[in-house]
């Protein structure tokens, strides 16, 4: 079979590569969520948000909820990033662009929802967004890291 471009389609390969990838971006991507969310994003939003009852909770719900969150965006960044690495090379600046597309797609949108709802202030933004945007960084060098490894 063939596809528009006449090139048969191939078939998916879960290598080591990607498998490794998937468990460092599990361990640093949970990490970076629990540190940002602890240490700024949860104290600074229930300063700013304090008319907001039980504004930036964490119980078992939330928790939950959170895991799901981190299992899609772990998901998303090892998938786009390996299409990354994959059409435009496995090197530096293609882990650059592929953290920094991934965190406006995500992380921009996210929070612009949120600014635009008034439930975040541009202070909050400016220490997030950084973070955020540090952590996919970290994350694609990684994946990066991972495939050049199990080569």
């Amino acid at each position: 079979m063939s596809t528009a471009t006449g090139l048969a389609p191939q078939s998916p390969v879960i290598s080591k590569g990607i498998v490794t990838a998937l468990i460092a971006n599990l361990i640093w991507i949970n990490a970076s969520e629990v540190f940002r969310y602890f240490v700024f994003v949860m104290p600074m939003m229930r300063a700013e948000l304090p008319m907001v009852p039980d504004v930036a909770p964490m119980n078992l719900p939330v928790f939950l909820i959170w895991g799901v969150w981190d299992t899609i965006l772990i998901g998303a960044a090892v998938f786009f990033q390996c299409l990354m690495f994959d059409r435009y090379g496995l090197n530096a600046r293609t882990a650059i662009l592929a953290g920094s597309l991934l965190w406006l797609g995500i992380f921009g949108i996210l929070w612009l929802g949120l600014w635009n709802m008034n439930l975040t202030s541009l202070s909050i933004l400016a220490v997030a967004l950084p973070l955020a945007w540090a952590e996919l960084l970290i994350s694609a060098l990684l994946t990066r890291w991972c495939l050049v490894r199990h080569r």
